[in-house]
């Protein structure tokens, strides 16, 4: 860790090296790094005539979209659990 509080790590990303630093620990980091690696892996090992770029691109939007589902189904628990804590609030009055 750096002065500034920031990690710095190199890793690599579907062959190619990058140097990443975050406030993150250096786990998160590896593992996030990781995941991006593997979800480009996964686009390319399905599609053998794209280029690096529209593989970047592909996974980018696969993982905008597990994020956007995921998100979506945390907000519905939440809404769950809000309305389970409304209505046993209720039955205690």
């Amino acid at each position: 860790m750096q002065g500034d509080g920031k990690n710095r790590l190199t890793v690599d990303i579907f062959g190619q090296q990058y140097r990443l630093s975050g406030k993150a620990s250096v786990n998160h980091i590896r593992m996030v790094a990781g995941f991006v690696d593997d979800k480009m892996n996964e686009i390319a090992n399905g599609n053998h005539r794209l280029d690096t770029a529209k593989i970047a691109v592909l996974s980018a939007v696969n993982i905008a979209d597990e994020y956007f589902r995921l998100r979506r189904e945390y907000e519905e628990l939440l809404k769950i659990l809000r309305e389970d804590a409304n209505g046993k609030d209720i039955e205690k009055s």
